[in-house]
Parts: structure tokens; sequence; C-alpha cells
């Protein structure tokens, strides 16, 4: 699976994988990665906005 199939999955813009293993782990990882990257895009969200308005 491709890197940005996987992203896709995460910010549920793309439907989940059914062979995928369901458990307890893997779908703490998959929240921990979730929280990740909306933290990450709300961080390159707020340095643009920096950025432009000096």
């Amino acid at each position: 699976m491709g890197v940005w199939n996987q992203v896709a999955q995460y910010l549920y813009l793309k439907k989940k994988d059914p062979d995928a293993p369901k458990n307890f782990s893997v779908k703490f990882m998959h929240g921990i990665n979730r929280i990740s990257i909306l933290l990450f895009l709300l961080a390159m969200i707020i340095l643009a906005f920096k950025l432009l308005r000096h």
C-alpha cells in the first residue's frame, strides 16, 4: 500500500482496506498517526499564516 493511500485512509478521504488487520494495537497506532498528521497540517497552516502576515 502506498503512503498516500494510507494518509487518505487516516484522514477519511478513502475507504479502509477490508483485509487490514483489526486489533487494538493497530487501531491505536492509526489513531496516533491521524493525530500527528492533523497537528502537522495545523502547524503548516499557522506557519504559512505567520509568514504571509509579515
